[in-house]
């Protein structure tokens, strides 16, 4: 199983590395792919700058509390009412408790001191440094049941692989919520260490 797993990171190198830059037209955080297996991939994420809120309660809850607070900023909710470009995907990081992150990633134009200030001070601005993910893609409307049966098995197969998960899950939606279900491309992942 080791030698499969050194093949598929030596092919993905020789793929051009997949840098994702954009879908339907909505900017993506800049990874390269070290290794694929399936719907599975190790990747290298670039350092990006983010806006999110922590929120409390169900995962589904949370998640629409947390966009309706970030879209707020983004169309204007900041010093100066500028608009900020919406990106993809909006990611939602379980903290355990019934507490959750809900996250946009600004476009890569924006800097620390060219971001603007949000108005509502639950809002946090922060840079992420670069760092390491594993995560599966899939197509659906899935629910918290399912979403949390897809992150038990990634973090099985991170760890036969070797691969030690730091945190998380991180649930990512990409496509907006009239999408049709086989359309959509949705996600769980996890850092690692």
């Amino acid at each position: 199983m080791q030698r499969i797993w050194v093949v598929l990171a030596v092919l993905a190198g020789m793929a051009g590395q997949g840098m994702a830059e954009d879908r339907k037209g909505y900017e993506m955080p800049a990874y390269t792919i070290e290794a694929t297996e399936g719907a599975r991939e190790v990747r290298a994420y670039s350092p990006r700058l983010v806006a999110e809120v922590t929120v409390q309660g169900d995962r589904k809850a949370a998640i629409n509390t947390g966009f309706r607070v970030l879209a707020g900023y983004i169309f204007g909710g900041n010093e100066g009412g500028a608009k900020i470009a919406m990106t993809v995907p909006v990611d939602q990081a379980d903290q355990g408790g019934g507490v959750w992150t809900v996250r946009f990633t600004m476009p890569s134009k924006f800097t620390a001191d060219t971001l603007p200030k949000p108005d509502d001070t639950r809002i946090a601005l922060r840079p992420l440094p670069p760092e390491r993910m594993v995560a599966e893609s899939f197509s659906g409307l899935p629910d918290s049941d399912d979403l949390a049966v897809r992150a038990m098995a990634l973090a099985e197969w991170a760890k036969a692989r070797g691969l030690t998960v730091n945190g998380g899950p991180v649930y990512s939606f990409y496509d907006a919520p009239w999408s049709l279900p086989w359309n959509r491309r949705n996600e769980v992942a996890f850092a690692l260490k």
